[in-house]
């Protein structure tokens, strides 16, 4: 069989069903419940996350299916919130995770960002261990329109 590549391209328009997909599937798979926040970014990629001033990024195998995604929110103080990232449960362990945060960090860095913020779930264990390895720092709780959010972080960039 042949080895499968995989590359992270800027969302297309043509990528809003597995954008919402793939999101859909690891709130769902983890026990969560899709929240109003959730339909709106999931429901309007452009106008709630791009239009914004927001980046969404998709990570593509060498066939064009799209595997993977995250984005990244611009947020009042200068930084950018991450968020929304899914990778196809077929996919997990390939380091796909690691392609999409470097994308992010990248990103954000290049815009002069100050720094990446994140809401996370402390049942997500693979998720929290690589915001950690990203040099993620765990923030207090604070107030937050996802009920599911119990974990606060952030990466302070530049």
């Amino acid at each position: 069989m042949a080895k499968v590549s995989y590359s992270v391209v800027p969302y297309r328009p043509d990528h809003a069903p597995a954008w919402r997909a793939l999101n859909e599937g690891w709130i769902v798979e983890a026990g969560f419940v899709i929240e109003a926040k959730d339909q709106k970014v999931l429901g309007d990629a452009d106008g709630a996350i791009l239009a914004k001033g927001g980046h969404i990024f998709i990570v593509e195998t060498d066939a064009g299916t799209s595997v993977g995604c995250c984005s990244l929110m611009p947020m009042d103080d200068g930084g950018f919130e991450l968020a929304k990232m899914a990778i196809a449960p077929e996919c997990r362990g390939a380091g796909l995770s690691h392609l999409l945060m470097q994308a992010c960090v990248d990103k954000a860095t290049a815009l002069g960002a100050s720094r990446l913020y994140l809401e996370t779930n402390s049942a997500l264990a693979p998720a929290l261990r690589l915001y950690e390895a990203y040099g993620f720092e765990y923030l207090p709780v604070r107030e937050t329109p996802y009920a599911r959010a119990d974990v606060f972080m952030q990466k302070r960039l530049g």
